[in-house]
């Protein structure tokens, strides 16, 4: 092994909160000397806090007057996050009403004299005075009072987020930041300055932050001064404004790409002797952060600097490995670190992906007394690798400061860190009470708008009810209440984990069990599903069409299975679905392979496609245990039993399409039998080998071979199957074309009146308004627009954009779609895999060639060799001009002006289709507006627009989107059966006795 190697780092990334507690807790005791001396410590904290009179005021004043427990708080928060980046007084105005309108801003009586909190009320007051609801120009304008009371109005208030945005900003340019540093002291402050902004979506804006950062570097430099380490200013990094694709999957060009880049900073950070903080991400990230940091930091030309670092957060249950990780990097290059430990900014995210991918458990604590507890254990962790780890302790909270200044003695080699615009009484009386203790201020530098965002990220961290800024000041809260420790709010391990916060795998219990996914951030986890596929050899034999005398001859056995069927108890068919989960989930690997091979699905589709599958068993299992039971019981006079009950209708047809081979031909097929009927499924003919392996797997688990039968063939099996006179039902997911060409077969035909499910595509919109977030819109269109190559009946097709901000979002779209990587569906790192065959790409090219003719041609990515559509952005006139749905990897473009917005809703609406809309708006009188218009079946606010999720998002849409019920909701089964009431008259012997024998 070369010498300058380092073993990657590992640790299991969502281990048993219970056993780590068990650890925490045995050493979280302290002497009672010590205890009283933290307590003492603290309380003298607390009471400095709560003695603080700052006449301007600060971000826990803020949280003290809008708590985010009040609509006042919610709704400042909304109206900070977005409203400096809206360029246009029309959605500034609609934005100001909708915000103001939900909290009571005339009547807040402030309890605050600081002035920050003072001047943000009277203007908030104000501008809702001046702005009643239905005022703004979607009300009433031919008021002259409105005229000229909106200018002022939108002044104020944007003057009032403004006001907000410079106490926690240090400067606007790094320039302002370190000019406004440089106040005389006798103690010269320590600084880390923070570039913002959002992580890198495109190459550009990688490049641009790239810039920004060495530029900072510079001038931080330049003005250091002649201190040595650790009494100098720093600069804070962000790897993942560094690179557009900063991902596991992407492991390979991150290293290529990223590492270079960041030693190039870092050694600009070391020709100034600056501390170089690389900032925390997200957990997913956490092993490809470590192993470019490894690299990084092996670089020879850093050695003999001590500036380079890290931030940990302590809420990752992983946080003791990686300060372990980090002293053995140290170690092997003889070098030293600083290390920032802060609590962790991103819980909530945390916990929500988490449950998404269906993991064993969470990578972060759900109680924040662990994360507390976890934080102190971190701190004597780093206290003891000193002088060669030098720890930065991030934190507001005057009980952990005491309890690290037990902890660390009086050697020093240690500094804390707050936040700018925070905790400055705590730490003002720190300095007097502990003249030797330094601490830094973590420093944000940039826009106004850019610092909103950041400014409601913090907002969140520290507003929530549990959090010790947001409660220190209150006179109403004991000290003692705020002394209590960690330890003792746990108890014991098994209270370490939150009572209501339930498990990823237990989120639908007691319903049913939430299908188990894997974390592809976890090297682990994805190094032995890639084994497990790669040992996966699926059957590629080819597969015989089944000839129009064999479809029937299926059929007329499906007729005679469905007696026995049909008889089957509910509870036994759901057990044989939930045993059929269960299979699947065991074989997942085999399933991954041959979705790869045969439907060209790249690997995060196709282990999305498998847990869909899944869930759908096990949904319509459980919905079927209580809907085809006992039957429900109906009112009724007395002396009468009337019951009414579901049962099957008799053979149903089941026609799957090949872009969801597995999921959807498994929720058609467990739909059918769970509700009693026999089923002949026909797939597509571009997908067979996928069915009949999930055919066998339903046999195997108990479905009888008379009740399930597997017809393979083109469309002409299909039409002979629909036409058969024997048939129950069909349910069919394709195209508008073939559903109306079954429905015309249906209808002409003599005998029972059948029914028809039928789920189609469509020209699906998303609208974006100017207060959108620009990044977090390229992240959604990119996804539902070009996941799947396209291939997705829910995918967007029309994206419609706010004319004054277009420009921008198109651009940055453009960016990140450039970014995508198209190949070989097998490699992790691919993003876009090939359409389904040659018929699909040939159309394709054709709208592409059309298109690049009649509209402005945005993006025209280059595709490998093979059947690949690479991703392409055109931009229209006008929402009429896209006619059909184009099922592939193409998004079409259209500028709205607000003043045209009706319009923009009617030319949706003309389309006809109704399956899925998405909205990007911070204005929820917007976002109501536009449900309320456009009849659609999945409405996605805020993000993404794919991806619907069983018994969550039930799917399915309106007109010629389908005719519903929705798949993976409570009313698809009905649709599969007849209802029969039986009505008993219970005093037909003689009287009711039942009545006469409880006159009492």
């Amino acid at each position: 092994m070369p010498p300058d190697f380092m073993p990657p780092f590992t640790a299991p990334y969502a281990p048993d909160d219970g056993a780590i507690a068990a650890g925490l807790l045995a050493d979280a005791a302290m002497t009672p000397a010590q205890d009283a001396r933290i307590d003492a410590t603290a309380t003298r904290l607390i009471d400095a806090i709560r003695a603080k009179d700052d006449r301007f005021g600060g971000v826990e004043d803020m949280l003290r007057e809008y708590a985010l427990s009040t609509k006042e708080g919610l709704a400042l928060m909304v109206l900070a996050e977005a409203l400096l980046r809206v360029p246009d007084a029309r959605t500034a105005d609609a934005f100001i009403e909708d915000k103001l309108g939900q909290g009571d801003f005339i009547h807040h009586e402030t309890r605050s004299s600081a002035f920050l909190v003072n001047a943000s009320a009277w203007a908030l007051g104000i501008s809702q005075r001046a702005i009643q609801p239905g005022e703004t120009p979607t009300g009433t304008l031919g008021r002259l009072a409105k005229r000229i009371g909106l200018p002022a109005v939108r002044t104020a208030t944007r003057q009032a987020m403004r006001l907000m945005g410079s106490h926690f900003v240090l400067g606007e340019t790094i320039d302002a930041a370190l000019a406004r540093a440089r106040t005389p002291s006798e103690r010269p402050a320590r600084y880390s300055f923070d570039m913002l902004g959002e992580g890198a979506r495109t190459a550009d804006d990688a490049k641009r932050y790239f810039d920004s950062y060495a530029s900072a570097i510079s001038a931080i430099g330049h003005a250091a001064g002649n201190n040595p380490l650790p009494d100098r200013p720093g600069i804070s990094v962000k790897l993942s404004a560094l690179h557009p694709r900063y991902e596991a999957v992407s492991h390979q060009r991150v290293m290529r790409e990223l590492v270079p880049r960041l030693i190039a900073l870092a050694q600009q950070a070391k020709s100034y002797d600056l501390n170089f903080t690389i900032d925390a991400e997200e957990a997913d990230r956490l092993e490809l952060s470590l192993d470019v940091i490894d690299a990084a930091f092996a670089d020879p030309s850093l050695a003999g600097w001590d500036g380079f670092g890290l931030a940990i957060q302590a809420y990752q249950k992983r946080a003791e490995a990686v300060i372990d990780h980090i002293d053995a990097l140290a170690r092997r290059h003889d070098r030293k670190m600083m290390v920032r430990l802060v609590k962790g900014a991103y819980w909530d995210t945390e916990i929500k992906r988490a449950q998404e991918r269906g993991l064993i458990g969470y990578p972060v604590f759900t109680r924040k007394a662990m994360t507390d507890l976890n934080y102190i254990a971190c701190a004597q962790k780093l206290l003891a690798l000193r002088p060669r780890i030098f720890p930065q302790f991030a934190t507001h909270n005057a009980l952990t400061v005491a309890t690290i200044l037990e902890l660390a003695g009086t050697s020093g080699g240690y500094e804390f860190q707050r936040l700018h615009g925070m905790g400055d009484a705590l730490y003002d009386q720190l300095g007097k009470d502990h003249p030797a203790i330094r601490w830094r201020t973590y420093a944000p530098v940039g826009s106004h708008r850019d610092l909103l965002a950041y400014l409601v990220r913090r907002l969140l961290e520290n507003g929530a009810n549990s959090s010790f800024v947001a409660i220190a000041a209150d006179d109403t809260v004991p000290v003692t209440t705020l002394l209590k420790r960690p330890a003792a709010i746990i108890g014991a391990p098994d209270g370490a984990r939150h009572a209501k916060i339930s498990l990823p795998g237990d989120l639908y219990r007691p319903e049913r069990t939430n299908s188990h996914g894997i974390e592809f951030g976890e090297r682990a986890a994805l190094n032995k599903l890639l084994a497990e596929i790669a040992a996966s050899k699926p059957d590629m034999d080819k597969v015989v069409d089944a000839t129009a005398e064999q479809a029937g001859a299926a059929v007329t056995a499906a007729r005679a299975g469905f007696a026995s069927w049909s008889h089957t108890p509910a509870h036994e068919r759901a057990a044989i679905l939930d045993n059929a989960a269960d299979l699947l989930e065991q074989r997942r690997a085999s399933f991954i392979a041959l979705l790869q091979q045969e439907g060209g699905k790249t690997l995060d589709d196709a282990l999305s496609e498998v847990r869909e599958a899944i869930d759908f068993c096990r949904y319509y299992a459980a919905q079927g245990r209580e809907q085809f039971g006992t039957g429900q019981t109906m009112p009724g006079p007395t002396g009468e039993s009337n019951v009414l009950s579901l049962r099957g209708r008799g053979v149903f047809v089941a026609i799957s399409p090949w872009n969801f081979p597995l999921a959807i031909f498994l929720g058609q097929v467990s739909g059918a039998l769970m509700a009693g009927n026999t089923v002949v499924a026909k797939p597509a003919e571009q997908t067979p080998r996928i069915a009949a392996q999930a055919v066998r797997l339903l046999h195997e688990a108990g479905v009888p071979t008379s009740a399930l039968h597997l017809i393979q063939g083109d469309g002409r099996i299909g039409a002979a199957l629909v036409a058969h006179p024997a048939i129950a039902g069909v349910v069919f997911t394709g195209s508008t074309e073939v559903a109306r060409s079954i429905n015309r077969t249906l209808a002409a035909k003599d005998g029972p009146i059948v029914p028809l499910i039928a789920e189609t595509g469509g020209i699906n919109a998303m609208i974006v308004d100017a207060t959108a977030l620009p990044e977090q819109v390229a992240d959604d269109v990119v996804m539902s627009a070009f996941r799947s190559a396209g291939q997705r009946c829910s995918a967007l097709r029309l994206l419609l954009v706010q004319d004054d901000v277009a420009d921008r979002m198109i651009e940055m779209i453009v960016g990140s779609a450039r970014e995508l990587k198209l190949g070989d569906p097998a490699d992790p790192a691919t993003h876009i895999g090939p359409v389904i065959d040659a018929e699909a790409k040939q159309k394709l090219d054709a709208h592409i060639a059309r298109k690049t003719i009649e509209a402005r041609v945005h993006l025209a990515g280059t595709a490998p060799a093979g059947n690949f559509v690479a991703p392409h952005i055109f931009e229209l006139k006008s929402a009429r001009q896209l006619t059909e749905e184009v099922f592939g990897p193409i998004l079409h473009v259209v500028r709205y002006r607000t003043a045209g917005f009706d319009k923009v809703l009617q030319d949706i609406a003309d389309t006809g289709y109704g399956l899925t809309l998405g909205v990007h708006s911070r204005i929820d009188d917007m976002v109501e507006r536009v449900i309320a218009r456009l009849p659609v079946g999945n409405v996605y606010v805020n993000r993404n627009m794919i991806g619907a999720v069983v018994g969550v998002q039930p799917f399915g849409g309106f007109g010629l989107s389908g005719t519903g019920p929705k798949a993976g909701g409570p009313h698809y089964l009905a649709r599969f059966a007849t209802e029969q009431t039986v009505t008993i008259n219970t005093a037909a012997a003689g009287g009711n006795a039942a009545l006469m024998t409880d006159q009492n």
